[in-house]
């Protein structure tokens, strides 16, 4: 089962397969077969994603700031975690940590120095 998993070139995955019957009528072989063979065909039916690191960011903003950022958000491909309004406009939010420098440049840019980070607890958004 392992081999078939490692020749799918997959991380990450785990093959369990259940047998309702306690017999050795199949034999060591037979087996060995049917579980490899059970895993394969469960492979081929399923979706295969691949993993993308993301970054979890925080940053809060005056409120005339915030339509334009929930665009930046939104144009560079960023979840959207949470608002907040209370004196200023909180934000959290989370993209693939390949994009999270070019948008904080972005954000940093247009917001003329008018956005401040907050301090993310990373163990917080692990889930």
């Amino acid at each position: 089962m392992l081999d078939v998993l490692r020749h799918q070139d997959l991380e990450g995955v785990l093959a369990t397969v259940v047998r309702y019957f306690g017999g050795v009528k199949l034999g060591a072989g037979g087996l060995v077969r049917a579980y490899t063979d059970s895993v394969a065909q469960a492979l081929l039916g399923a979706q295969k994603l691949p993993i993308i690191r993301q970054r979890h960011l925080a940053c809060s903003a005056p409120y005339p700031l915030e339509g334009w950022i929930r665009r930046e958000l939104d144009a560079a491909g960023a979840t959207l975690d949470g608002v907040a309004h209370a004196e200023a406009v909180r934000f959290a939010f989370h993209l693939a940590d390949g994009d999270a420098a070019a948008l904080v440049a972005r954000l940093n840019d247009g917001g003329n120095g008018r956005i401040g980070w907050l301090r993310v607890d990373e163990d917080a958004n692990d889930g």
